[in-house]
């Protein structure tokens, strides 16, 4: 008898009587001594003296009372349990001798009954012996009756087999009739040569013209697929061949899938029950085909995945007309759905596995085609530019703010629509959620890559010079939206460097965030902002020299046309003047619509006296440098006198740097491009020679443009020195540098502002 487990305290308990009641408590007594130690109180060669020699040497007084309370707890504690285990042991021998008390005294007077039950188990027997006896007779008299009434039940139904299958013809119950016809030869093939020759001869008649019936059904093409497999099925098991008409049911199911195609456009309006009921119908008929012919696996796994193939085709072209998550979800739901009725049919296909495959592909394509009508919309509204009015003072503003609008909403969607996909629970893309978010990174990068690199290609054209002199002289509008074009993609530029990118990672962290999504760490890399910020300066700089070109040719014209030396006096200002000024108001409206103002420069208090203040200023540097040209009789010497002493004030004035670099702002922008153009006006007056007339109008003309200038610029002492430079340029370049007197200029510059 085995003995029954312990449990937990039966184990502890038996190890304290172990522990208490052995004569070697610490082990084997053959233990080696490298496992004791003379100081291991608990071992059997503990040595009390040695143990004391030690403690003394480590501790001190204190150390030894505190040890010594120490081992008097322990000895209590172990003597409490030491005698509470007894105690229970005690109880337990107690509990046993009363079971045996018990056991002994309710044995005693069982060996009688047992006898008694044995006497009446005997004789239960022996009556059951001649009950059996006398009824063995009548039993096996009962089963011969019995097997005679069953041999002529079957009888009956033989001689009643013919008006049974009348009665099936009929009705045209033809599953029936076979069923019974088949369930009848055996005794057809045994007794139907003598006994029941006539039934055999009438059943055949019968089932000669049931034959007859279900070949027409099955010939027949009115007749559908699944009732042309059966009338096949019924065929077979009266043992007539239809296998030459496997090719012509084949066909009829390649006819089916023409069908069942699915519509995407029915899918999303209109409640997909028809599609349903006509793919139920079609799995019926390949479950059929596959009873009737059980060897055309491979030709009806072909039929599926070219069902299969043809659906994921229509989804493709399905998602190139734009169409939204709950769209794609509800066609890949549909498919799955058919899939998965397929399987049932065939379930060596793995019809899954390749729809799985697909479908990866499709919500691939999905990502892919997304982003490509993302970057066509932004192409769209930019290009809208080149399209726009003279009088349009908004379509730069609207481009970008529409281009901006499009980028972040766009981007939004689409994170909308991948949560839908994911969080939708289609069993078809459950297996592909980490490949999916590793597509929208992939897309993300991709997008802006590819912005950028369209970015960066136009940036690097060489050809805005040639539109640029183009549409100075045929006055194409398109052409002379391209500057307009490059200010706004500068700052689209920046946007999406500044803002875009860092908000459309945040929001995709917080729509993934998951533990698989974390890993994949930025969707957008640092890498490409910076190319954006690139790509921005750019622009920005292109932007400027664009401007600057244009303003150049017309400054160049001015000043190479005119003979200077035999230039007559001035009468009013120059019409160069206003072209200068209608173009710097051109980039002012464009830099207005699509840039911040930025930090507005310190202007000077007495703005109203500020004409006044100018006039004289402009006349102090000619007047000294005549009174010094008249004093030196014009000599050399002089005149190298005076430009020395010019020079040398020059120096001791507040310096403007022209080359700084660009930010993206009105300010800053237009403070450049007022530099760069005085600065381009400064160098075509150093190329010429001017006599007092033509020194005069340049006089005229430079001071005319000191209020417009900075009424644009808004930096009255930048405007008044790179003013100041052209016209000591203008005077030093002169044969004669006498100037206006203020009265003459006043009373010009007057009579310009009246008439414009």
């Amino acid at each position: 008898m085995e003995t029954p487990p312990l449990d937990d305290k039966a184990k502890r308990m038996r190890d304290l009587l172990s522990s208490f009641y052995s004569p070697h408590p610490s082990g084997s007594p053959n233990m080696s001594s490298k496992y004791t130690s003379s100081d291991d109180i608990n071992s059997s060669s503990f040595q009390s003296d040695h143990y004391m020699n030690v403690m003394v040497h480590e501790f001190n007084l204190e150390g030894l009372l505190h040890k010594h309370v120490d081992m008097v707890t322990e000895i209590k504690n172990l003597d409490t349990d030491l005698q509470m285990l007894v105690y229970e042991n005690y109880n337990k021998f107690i509990c046993a001798t009363d079971s045996i008390k018990r056991m002994k005294s309710n044995i005693i007077g069982m060996e009688g009954e047992m006898e008694q039950l044995l006497d009446k188990i005997m004789f239960v027997q022996s009556r059951s012996d001649n009950v059996n006896t006398s009824l063995s007779e009548n039993r096996e008299h009962i089963e011969k009756l019995n097997k005679k009434c069953n041999l002529l039940r079957k009888i009956q139904f033989i001689y009643d087999l013919p008006d049974r299958l009348g009665k099936c013809i009929k009705v045209e119950a033809y599953a029936d009739a076979v069923k019974m016809y088949t369930g009848s030869m055996p005794i057809f093939k045994t007794y139907g040569d003598s006994s029941f020759q006539d039934c055999k001869q009438a059943s055949d008649e019968a089932i000669s013209i049931i034959v007859k019936n279900l070949q027409e059904k099955l010939l027949s093409d009115s007749e559908s697929t699944q009732v042309r497999a059966e009338a096949a099925i019924l065929l077979k098991k009266l043992d007539i061949p239809v296998d030459n008409l496997k090719a012509n049911l084949l066909e009829k199911l390649e006819h089916f899938l023409i069908d069942i195609q699915l519509i995407p456009e029915v899918v999303e309006i209109v409640s997909p029950s028809s599609h349903e009921v006509a793919f139920h119908e079609f799995v019926e008929a390949v479950r059929a085909f596959q009873n009737i012919f059980p060897d055309s696996e491979m030709q009806l796994v072909k039929l599926g995945l070219d069902l299969v193939n043809k659906n994921f085709l229509i989804v493709e072209e399905y998602m190139k007309t734009r169409i939204s998550a709950e769209d794609l979800l509800g066609v890949l739901r549909v498919i799955w759905n058919d899939v998965l009725q397929m399987d049932e049919v065939l379930q060596e296909s793995s019809l899954s596995d390749h729809s799985l495959e697909a479908a990866k592909v499709s919500i691939k394509s999905f990502v892919n085609i997304t982003f490509s009508y993302l970057m066509q919309d932004i192409s769209d509204f930019v290009l809208n530019v080149l399209k726009r009015d003279e009088g349009d003072h908004h379509s730069l503003k609207d481009a970008l703010n529409a281009s901006t609008k499009t980028l972040l909403q766009g981007s939004k969607k689409f994170m909308v629509d991948v949560c839908k996909i994911l969080d939708d629970g289609v069993e078809i893309l459950n297996k592909s959620r980490d490949l999916i978010i590793d597509w929208v990174k992939e897309g993300f990068q991709d997008f802006f890559r590819q912005l950028c690199l369209q970015f960066q290609l136009f940036a690097g054209r060489n050809d805005f010079a040639v539109i640029q002199n183009q549409s100075l002289i045929e006055g194409s509008q398109g052409d002379k939206a391209f500057p307009g074009l490059v200010l706004v993609l500068a700052k689209l530029s920046a946007f999406i460097e500044q803002s875009a990118i860092p908000k459309i990672n945040k929001e995709l962290a917080a729509s993934f965030s998951c533990s698989s999504v974390r890993k994949h760490g930025l969707f957008v890399s640092e890498g490409i902002s910076q190319k954006f910020g690139t790509v921005g300066e750019s622009f920005l700089h292109k932007y400027i020299k664009m401007r600057t070109q244009r303003i150049s040719l017309i400054l160049k014209k001015r000043f190479t046309t005119p003979n200077w030396v035999k230039h007559k006096e001035p009468r009013e200002v120059h019409m160069f003047v206003d072209l200068f000024l209608q173009e710097l108001k051109v980039i002012g409206n464009e830099v207005n619509e699509t840039l911040p103002k930025g930090m507005q420069k310190h202007q000077r208090a007495d703005s109203a006296c500020s004409s006044n203040l100018s006039l004289s200023r402009s006349n102090s540097i000619p007047d000294e440098m005549l009174s010094r040209s008249n004093s030196r009789s014009n000599t050399q010497k002089g005149r190298n006198q005076q430009y020395f002493e010019t020079h040398l004030a020059k120096l001791f004035k507040q310096k403007v740097e022209i080359f700084t670099k660009v930010e993206y702002t009105q300010t800053s922008v237009l403070m450049t491009m007022a530099k760069l153009c005085l600065k381009s006006l400064q160098e075509f007056v150093r190329l010429q020679t001017f006599n007092r007339s033509g020194f005069q109008q340049i006089q005229l003309d430079i001071q005319f443009l000191r209020t417009p200038l900075k009424e644009i610029v808004q930096d009255e002492a930048t405007i008044d020195f790179l003013l100041d430079e052209v016209n000591v340029s203008a005077a030093e370049r002169c044969l004669d540098p006498i100037t206006l007197e203020l009265p003459i200029l006043d009373k010009l510059i007057r009579a310009k502002l009246t008439k414009t």
